[in-house]
């Protein structure tokens, strides 16, 4: 038996998610919008029976057992940890800082037997699920190198909002970045040790966004990570984000190793080994027949409707509507692969002020939010 289902959102990911989760026989029941009108227009036009802009409503509706929250980052943390303590099981998106994913992952930890997973939906495209496994069975050798350039248009929404903001979660590190920190931790099986970055906002205004109002959200990106393993070993990785560039939106992963390369080029896989005249299609696009979305690239859209299948492979094994099987969603991000996503795109930020490689350190525990004042009073006192 499958969950209801509850959507956090009103985006562009929430118009494609419902669809997709009605196809696969989730009966979504409750809708929530950041105001009444934003809920009401898209539950009309989306045959969700119920729609709010209070959270409560959607989190104690009796037939909601499963949340999906698709929401600016600043308030996924509370949405996500509330609904873990009323008992719902959960599939969000990215929280705004470290300190937020943190308390996400105490929660999780704290109820164990509910799902709680992120939103990264890189991990379920076939392209990447097909590379992973030749990464195992040793397609490229020992892996040396990994390059990601994603390229496209900008980010920003209409109007002024949080996607403008740095401080907000918004920018091209925090919004597509974190898919990528996420996914080569996920293809190569480890976790940056090291990264330096360089993030720069080259549109601060535009035609709707002006006068005193400037963005400070970065619209170009790059960073390197020294993935596990010290010293000369691991793996050495470049990610370039740019968010300036007009035309066909670009995806392009590669990882290199000691006997060939793989690359994904959207949704498409191709491998070329060492010593072959050419690269050879490993994995084509079987064509995509679901909605068209103007905002959603075509990895990501494909990529969530794959999880949405897993999710229902997961749940539909148990009578009990809570109930689900871990080995569908095992390719899941956790909460706590958020936590060190949200730990690395903390440490490139530091990098780009600084200048310097900076050292990714997980937190194992929860900073005092008072610590800088406790200082402050120890100074004066001494």
């Amino acid at each position: 038996m499958l969950p209801g289902v509850g959507v956090f959102g009103t985006g562009s990911t929430a118009r494609v998610l419902v669809p997709l989760l009605k196809a696969e026989g989730f009966e979504v029941h409750a809708l929530w919008g950041r105001s009444e009108e934003e809920a009401c227009c898209l539950a009309k036009e989306l045959g969700i029976p119920f729609h709010t802009s209070q959270s409560d409503d959607v989190l104690l509706h009796q037939d909601v057992d499963l949340v999906c929250i698709y929401i600016p980052p600043s308030m996924t943390r509370q949405i996500a940890v509330k609904a873990l303590g009323i008992g719902k099981n959960v599939v969000c998106e990215k929280a705004a800082t470290a300190v937020d994913s943190f308390k996400m992952v105490t929660a999780a930890r704290y109820y164990p037997q509910l799902l709680s997973i992120m939103g990264n939906t890189l991990r379920f495209l076939p392209a990447f699920v097909a590379m992973r496994q030749l990464l195992v069975e040793g397609y490229v050798g020992e892996l040396q190198v990994c390059d990601v350039r994603v390229y496209g248009p900008s980010l920003l929404d209409q109007s002024y909002g949080w996607t403008c903001e740095e401080l907000m979660g918004g920018g091209g590190l925090h919004t597509v970045g974190s898919a990528i920190i996420d996914l080569l931790s996920y293809l190569t099986g480890a976790r940056a040790q090291r990264v330096h970055g360089l993030l720069r906002t080259f549109v601060q205004q535009n035609s709707l966004i002006r006068g005193i109002r400037r963005v400070t959200s970065d619209d170009f990106c790059f960073f390197q990570m020294l993935m596990g393993g010290t010293g000369s070993g691991g793996v050495c990785c470049t990610v370039t984000l740019n968010f300036n560039m007009p035309g066909s939106f670009v995806h392009e992963v590669m990882v290199v190793g000691s006997t060939g390369r793989l690359v994904a080029r959207g949704t498409e896989l191709y491998g070329q080994r060492n010593g072959s005249k050419g690269e050879e299609l490993l994995l084509g696009d079987s064509g995509w027949v679901g909605p068209e979305v103007k905002e959603m690239p075509l990895p990501h859209l494909r990529g969530l409707s794959s999880m949405v299948k897993a999710l229902r492979q997961s749940f539909q094994a148990h009578e009990e509507r809570r109930s689900w099987a871990r080995g569908p969603v095992a390719m899941a991000p956790t909460f706590e692969d958020g936590l060190y996503v949200q730990t690395v795109v903390e440490a490139v930020k530091r990098s780009s002020c600084s200048g310097e490689w900076e050292c990714v350190e997980i937190m194992s525990q929860e900073p005092d939010p008072n610590h800088n004042l406790c200082e402050a009073l120890q100074r004066n006192k001494n």
